[in-house]
């Protein structure tokens, strides 16, 4: 065990976590010339693409130090968004250090102060390492006084490395075997494993990553998950290098994984303990909880036809993400389909995405929304989290909408224009800390729903590409909401409904109105689309219809003759508006998440 180190690399999102994990894995002769790529642990093309890290993962590095002795560094990559914030805490309490990578030059931001107390809950030994100090704009003198001021770490401890040229990665690995202590634990007591990720394969089952922490496992073991008390035979355990690598047992220290025959991911809970079933650990590690989705929407097929198909695909997408939540939902406009739930909106994308992709599927995708609660006068509490749900305003006594704290990290110039777009999403209760020169962090408490449809994306533009961002979930607080509903022609599409803030309520249906007017084709009558709460219009704009000139063919004679034609299209359109149905685009239903700013 003296030789076995466990850590793992966190970070603000694209600091160069994934090309810092390429180039250790390189550095100890793991992967051959001909055979490396970059972002060599993230499988996935999204990705690649994207250049972030979805699914956490774990390798194994061969390191031998300058005096020739051997050590096994078990590497747990975690991913940067903070959607996936329950994964990287399950991934700290398998570590016994980490290392925390700073940009030189955007310096600490939100996400890295945030990585770092999860780290100090976890009570790691935490490297600072300064990385990207090939690039002409690094400041290197800047990044190690924040690591000082903002972090609280000693800055001569920081490593100076090029992630990107290679340099400085030999100091990373010394640091590693130095500074963070080995593993703990007696592989006489009972088996103790902490699982920090599960990914389905279609030929073994679900493969467990996992943590001992004290114990052996070995095949032919029948071992026991402590959450839902399910038991299983294991058939193969063994470490992960770039291929999995099968051992005669895992033992106290080590990461690795095992395969035992469970069919979905789903029965697999990330941050369970697996014990032995003949010798029980007396209590499960702790820090164990369900992760509970916070954005919800409904997806459905393109075509009717296509619903058997898109079942399938979410039964076999669950089996690789087991923190969807999904059940069956209908619409009167888009037929059958599922109400999903969402660990964010960066999770909602990637979900939709490896749908389209993966499995082939065309979706429409309604407006993502928070779950709301309200009291009603009767003296009941519902939670609603599809708009179609919205209870009887009269029977409405109070409503209540989550909030979240939300942590701004940006340079000091764009203070203002920062400020006006937290004000203009309701933020409140201001506090401001300047961490250091030049550098403020902001927090403002804010409704969730004012935060999922575009404003990571404005707090982009108007700080240029420097803002970052990162939030926590803090209660429910009470609000005065109201459900907008769309008409087309005078008939509701539920597919569109959204609840709203009253106040925001007809900016919020003017946006909706202009965008769908944009996207709805002209048919051959015209097409109200109009705003409403409750009974009261609130907003509108017409689609217009195509018109035939059927006065072309009358060429002088008397002015009645043309009225005439002109009556007789009126009826006719009249009557095709009373029997014509308006197709709705798919893009249509992406396009009323737009801001009008955009």
């Amino acid at each position: 065990m003296k030789q076995i180190r466990n850590f793992s690399i966190i970070a603000h999102i694209d600091h160069g976590k994934s090309t810092l994990a390429d180039r250790m894995i390189q550095a100890t002769g793991l992967v051959e010339k001909r055979d490396f790529r970059d972002q060599l642990l993230d499988n996935m093309d999204i990705e690649r693409e994207r250049g972030i890290t979805i699914k956490s993962q774990a390798i194994t590095l061969p390191y031998v130090d300058g005096e020739g002795r051997e050590y096994a560094l078990n590497l747990i990559d975690t991913p940067g968004h903070v959607d996936f914030s329950y994964e990287v805490s399950r991934a700290l309490a398998s570590c016994e250090g980490v290392l925390l990578l700073v940009d030189a030059a955007q310096g600490v931001e939100a996400q890295t102060m945030a990585n770092l107390f999860s780290a100090m809950e976890h009570d790691l030994e935490i490297i600072p390492v300064i990385n990207k100090i090939d690039l002409i704009s690094a400041d290197i003198e800047q990044a190690k006084e924040q690591i000082e001021m903002d972090l609280g770490l000693d800055s001569d401890l920081a490593i100076l490395c090029s992630a990107k040229e290679g340099t400085g990665i030999d100091d990373v690995l010394a640091a590693i075997v130095e500074m963070i202590p080995p593993p703990e634990g007696s592989e006489e007591d009972p088996l103790k494993a902490i699982i920090f990720d599960a990914h389905y394969d279609p030929f073994r089952g679900t493969i467990v990553s996992c943590r001992i922490f004290s114990g052996c496992v070995r095949p032919g073991d029948t071992i026991q998950l402590m959450y839902n008390n399910a038991t299983y035979r294991v058939e193969e355990v063994g470490l992960f290098r770039l291929a999995r690598e099968p051992k005669k047992n895992l033992s106290a220290g080590e990461v690795g994984y095992i395969i035992s025959g469970i069919k979905t991911v789903s029965d697999t809970r990330i941050g369970d303990t697996i014990t032995l079933r003949n010798n029980p650990a007396p209590a499960p590690l702790p820090g164990f909880k369900e992760v509970k989705p916070v954005v919800f929407a409904s997806i459905y097929p393109v075509a009717s036809d296509e619903y058997r198909s898109l079942v399938e695909a979410l039964e076999k997408y669950k089996l690789n993400d087991a923190s969807l939540v999904y059940q069956k939902d209908s619409s009167a406009a888009l037929g059958l389909g599922f109400r999903c739930g969402f660990l964010g909106l960066l999770h909602l994308e990637i979900v939709q995405e490896r749908l389209e992709r993966e499995f082939d599927q065309s979706l429409i995708m309604t407006s993502p929304t928070v779950q709301y609660r309200f009291e009603l006068t009767n003296g009941d509490e519902i939670t609603v989290d599809n708009p179609i749900y919205y209870p009887d305003p009269a029977t409405i006594s109070k409503a209540f909408e989550p909030y979240i704290r939300a942590s701004i990290m940006i340079p000091e110039r764009y203070m203002g224009a920062v400020m006006e777009l937290c004000l203009e999403r309701r933020g409140s209760n201001s506090q401001f800390s300047y961490p250091s020169t030049g550098r403020i962090e902001i927090q403002f408490d804010m409704p969730l729903a004012e935060v999922i449809y575009d404003f990571y994306d404005r707090l982009k533009t108007v700080t240029q590409g420097y803002g970052s961002f990162d939030y926590d979930l803090l209660d429910y607080r009470e609000s005065d909401l109201v459900k907008l509903d769309i008409l087309l022609n005078g008939e509701k599409v539920d597919a569109l409904c959204q609840i709203v803030f009253r106040e925001g309520a007809r900016a919020r249906a003017l946006n909706a109105c202009n965008r769908l007017k944009e996207e709805i084709p002209r048919h051959m009558f015209k097409i109200a689309i109009q705003g409403a709460i409750g009974g009261t219009i609130i907003a509108r704009s017409t689609v217009n219809a195509f018109r035939k000139d059927v006065t072309a063919k009358c060429y002088g004679g008397d002015i009645t003759r043309k009225r005439k034609l002109l009556e007789k299209q009126k009826k006719g359109k009249k009557r095709m508006k009373m029997v014509g149905s308006v197709t709705v685009p798919q893009s249509a239903f992406v396009a009323v998440l737009r801001s009008d700013d955009k």
